[in-house]
């Protein structure tokens, strides 16, 4: 019978990774004891009591310690078992390396991978929790079988990516019903009309399961050169829209613990020149979604964005025209996907899922 593992973790590491726990793993097929580190970017010095360097250590050898550590079950119950009370190591591995019991193999750890240690750590904590998405959800095919028969609101759903995710979620049995502007039936950035499409579905199935919102409007410029009327209107359609989605769904999501889902961007992290109002928009989706999610989870409604990087869609063509590398560009397909898998995911909310490539 294959040995059990033990992987041990500081609860003020709030960020450690899947790769990271996955590479821990991989090395205890070989290994029987796994540390985390980074290499170190500052020069270290050993000094005595009177704080006189004695030793700089080659800086090339040197790594940070983190964790997780991970260890094969028996090494780590001998460890402590034969600890000696006045060991003063820090942490396990410190200990399987005081008594000699195995090589420590060490993985690469991650450098957002911090220890809240001082107050300051809060501060940069909130802007790593701001800016970081995680990793495209994988394929769960079992799991997409959930939304059949669940009724689906999608509003912008008639080109690109929101097309692309009607299309899958009505193969896969989902009630599907889209609103847009471009086809006449609704105007995301007017409340009532938002609120008018979401009545007619309940009253139609008595019931709605999820609110997509993929609605975007794209401006190129400068900030100074744009029509000031035009750039109000962006901001409508890419922010104030979503609002209006969030708000007008709520009350139907409530029965069914439904979930919404919005869509940032790669820009949110960044604002781009010639695109501020729409970078600005996104990055305020993300706050949005991060903040309905804590006032959201006690009704039981998970709200999440999808970020993918540059897609290949209409929108995209008519701001830039064609590009000398649209093969690096995302299929709307890959992006939909990823959004289908976000609306089924257990327990998912308040996170931006970044698409980065296809899945």
């Amino acid at each position: 019978m294959q040995e059990g593992y033990v992987i041990i973790h500081d609860c003020a590491r709030p960020f450690v990774t899947r790769r990271i726990i996955r590479d821990c793993l991989y090395a205890l097929r070989d290994y029987f004891a796994v540390d985390v580190a980074i290499p170190t970017d500052d020069t270290i010095i050993c000094v005595n009591e009177r704080d006189i360097i004695e030793q700089i250590p080659e800086r090339a050898r040197l790594r940070r310690g983190q964790t997780p550590q991970a260890f094969r079950l028996s090494l780590i119950r001998q460890a402590h078992r034969e600890a000696h009370p006045e060991t003063k190591v820090t942490d396990d591995c410190g200990l399987v390396l005081e008594q000699g019991l195995s090589p420590i193999k060490v993985v690469r750890g991650e450098r957002t991978n911090i220890k809240l240690t001082w107050p300051e750590d809060l501060y940069l904590t909130d802007k790593i929790f701001q800016v970081q998405g995680i990793d495209m959800l994988p394929p769960h095919e079992e799991r997409l079988g959930k939304l059949r028969g669940r009724v689906v609101v999608l509003f912008g759903g008639s080109g690109g990516i929101g097309a692309a995710l009607a299309e899958k979620l009505r193969k896969i049995g989902a009630i599907v019903n889209v609103f847009s502007r471009s086809v006449g039936n609704c105007d995301i950035t007017d409340y009532s009309s938002v609120q008018q499409k979401l009545a007619q579905v309940h009253r139609d199935y008595g019931r709605l399961h999820a609110v997509v919102n993929t609605a975007g409007s794209l401006g190129i410029g400068k900030l100074q050169e744009r029509d000031a009327e035009e750039i109000r209107r962006e901001v409508d359609v890419n922010f104030m829209g979503s609002i209006n989605v969030c708000k007008a769904a709520i009350p139907y999501l409530r029965s069914t613990r439904g979930s919404i889902l919005l869509f940032a961007s790669s820009s949110y992290t960044h604002g781009r020149a010639g695109y501020s109002p729409y970078s600005a928009c996104k990055a305020a989706i993300v706050n949005l979604v991060q903040a309905l999610a804590e006032e959201l989870h006690p009704e039981g409604i998970c709200i999440n964005a999808v970020s993918p990087a540059r897609t290949k869609t209409p929108m995209r063509e008519v701001a830039f025209g064609k590009e000398d590398d649209e093969g690096s560009l995302l299929d709307p397909d890959s992006v939909a996907e990823t959004a289908m898998h976000a609306l089924v995911a257990p327990n998912l909310t308040g996170q931006v899922i970044n698409v980065n490539q296809a899945i």
